[in-house]
């Protein structure tokens, strides 16, 4: 089963998202093809960096023009919990991107590995599918 991702690079996060996408790691080996320049042709909607209160609208956009069933992953930490820009008294950082939308995996780190990018598309494939389609990594690591 291929999954197609649409990308919303906003940080740092991007920068390895798109290393996922190159040689090195190939994601499209596992089914995971090109990233999608349109919400209308990705099933997988993928935030990398710090969401705040004024591109929160266009986020939310985006998800509501994926065709169902559609999947959200949160990839770093400042698009889960905001990230270090989420100190008290900040005003314009949402904590969290899943007070905006619906999140079905978080991949946590600052930033996360192109390993942990790919175990994470490897969840959201599980979701999918029921199954995994790639074999289990072997001693918990990819």
């Amino acid at each position: 089963m291929s999954i197609w991702p649409m990308t919303f690079g906003i940080a740092c996060c991007a920068i390895e998202m798109m290393g996922v996408g190159m040689a090195r790691f190939d994601m499209a080996r596992f089914g995971f093809e090109v990233f999608r320049p349109s919400p209308r042709q990705a099933d997988l909607l993928i935030v990398a960096g710090t969401v705040n209160k004024k591109i929160a609208p266009v986020v939310k956009r985006l998800y509501e023009q994926m065709p169902a069933p559609r999947y959200v992953m949160a990839l770093g930490n400042c698009a889960i919990s905001g990230g270090p820009f989420a100190i008290e008294g900040q005003y314009n950082v949402i904590t969290g991107v899943d007070n905006i939308i619906p999140v079905d995996v978080y991949v946590p780190g600052c930033p996360p590995r192109p390993e942990a990018l790919l175990e994470g598309l490897f969840a959201i494939q599980k979701k999918m599918t029921g199954r995994r389609w790639w074999p289990e990594p072997q001693g918990g690591q990819l």
